[in-house]
C-alpha cells in the first residue's frame, strides 16, 4: 500500500540464512528457494512455512527508524 511501511527480519525462517533480495514480487532467500510476501512477511514459497518476524518501525517525515 502506498505510504505504508513494513520491516521484517532478514533471517529466513527455514534454516536461518539471510534473505538475498527484496523486490515487488516478494522477499527471496536463495539458500533453499523460500519466498515471503512483502505485504505481511508470510511464507509464500516453501521450504519455509513460518513468516518473517515483523520489526517495529517509526516513520517521521522522510526518516524511517527501528523503534
Amino acid at each position: 500500500v502506498e505510504g505504508e511501511f513494513k520491516c521484517f527480519s532478514a533471517v529466513c525462517t527455514h534454516q536461518g540464512c539471510i534473505v538475498s533480495s527484496v523486490q515487488t514480487e516478494g522477499i527471496r532467500c536463495e539458500c533453499h528457494g523460500s519466498a515471503f510476501s512483502i505485504e505481511d512477511g508470510t511464507a509464500v514459497n516453501p521450504p519455509a512455512t513460518e513468516p518473517l518476524t515483523e520489526v517495529e518501525i517509526t516513520v517521521e517525515g522522510a526518516e524511517i527508524s527501528i523503534a
